[in-house]
């Protein structure tokens, strides 16, 4: 495989089938959208949407000392993780700048799974890999072994439990559990990444084609859209989730990010970053870093990332995501800007849009949150 050819999923000519508007993302050929990505959005928000997330990186660490690796090279307290949970961490560098933020699941009592982000699979593996010197771990790349798929929106439970007889009433949010769906052996996973009640389902490659036809069918009579990347990036907005390479990057510590209660100081041991996280609460404590706050337009122009948030002439901060709102109606954005201005109804705040500072309202985030 040439340097520059794309990677693609067990899925990739169901895509194709089905009229998906392809994307390079993060060296994976991905769908962006199937038709309308406002349809899209909308279906999830109120009844389901199914998504190929197979270019998700996952890596297995396994062994005796598997949680004591875990606690050193991550932030957070992986080993109070029970055998069928999951937490969401990051991983920083020792400068502590972000490397990444995961979802780990405790598979068994010595075996982990690390989902990254596929833009930083490679990172994250390699900084495992070389943190994992003088443990008795082992970290292995099975990026390849795993086809991930998501079901997600308020119809998800009833799709899902009409395939499986796995207990999905038991199963809390951030929990995993093995089962079979449509016969096809899975991890059961209860994440997302839409606001939404949703599954992630594990499985191999080989049986991706067999368990999305099977999803689809059983979603036909309760409005199951397939969702590309495009809907998938408005819905975590509106949920006020960070997006590495926007809110999150390695010239930012979890506690500029405002996620500074991922890093557990109080766990045993040494973890890589702790001394400059430490000194990072401490400047956080005394000096509030910029604060990640929600804007809404009061007209139609649509930030985005990189424009200047604005005040009094003076700029305090700047946009890190901006798109239209399909469930407000509004352009929205999520925003790094001076704590002076960040209180929700702070008046006079604008968005410099190509030169014409545009009015936003400033408000507290998530934009959306589900009944529960």
């Amino acid at each position: 495989m040439s340097s520059t050819e794309l990677r693609r999923t067990a899925l990739d000519a169901t895509h194709r089938a089905l009229g998906a508007t392809m994307t390079d993302f993060a060296g994976w050929d991905m769908p962006l959208r199937y038709g309308s990505e406002r349809d899209e959005h909308v279906a999830v928000r109120t009844r389901a949407g199914l998504f190929d997330l197979s270019h998700m990186g996952e890596i297995t660490v396994t062994g005796p000392q598997a949680a004591e690796l875990l606690n050193y090279a991550l932030v957070g307290n992986i080993g109070s993780v029970k055998p069928g949970r999951a937490r969401y961490t990051m991983i920083c560098r020792e400068d502590g700048g972000i490397l990444d933020d995961l979802i780990v699941y405790r598979l068994d009592e010595a075996e982990y799974m690390v989902v990254a982000n596929a833009s930083n699979a490679q990172v994250v593996l390699d900084a495992l890999t070389g943190r994992a010197a003088g443990f008795d771990a082992e970290v292995r790349d099975d990026r390849d072994a795993y086809a991930l798929l998501a079901v997600q929106g308020p119809e998800s439970p009833a799709i899902v439990k009409s395939l499986t007889d796995a207990d999905l009433d038991g199963l809390k949010y951030y929990a995993g559990l093995p089962g079979t769906v449509a016969g096809v052996p899975a991890l059961i996973a209860r994440t997302g990444y839409t606001g939404e009640d949703g599954f992630e389902l594990f499985v191999k490659p080989e049986h991706a084609v067999e368990l999305w036809q099977a999803l689809t069918e059983a979603g036909e009579g309760a409005g199951l859209a397939p969702c590309g990347l495009s809907c998938r990036d408005t819905l975590r907005l509106e949920a006020g989730m960070p997006l590495y390479g926007h809110e999150l990057t390695t010239e930012l510590t979890p506690f500029d990010a405002g996620l500074g209660r991922v890093v557990k100081f109080e766990k045993e041991g040494d973890f890589v970053g702790r001394a400059a996280l430490t000194e990072a609460a401490e400047r956080a404590a005394s000096k509030p870093p910029r604060v990640l706050v929600g804007l809404v337009a009061a007209g139609r122009r649509v930030p985005r990332a990189g424009y200047q948030v604005v005040a009094g002439g003076e700029v305090i901060g700047e946009v890190t995501s901006g798109a239209p709102s399909p469930t407000l109606g509004k352009p929205i954005a999520m925003a790094y800007v001076d704590p002076a201005h960040a209180a929700p109804g702070t008046e006079g705040v604008g968005v410099d849009i190509r030169g014409s500072h545009e009015p936003y309202e400033v408000v507290a985030l998530p934009f959306y949150k589900r009944e529960k």
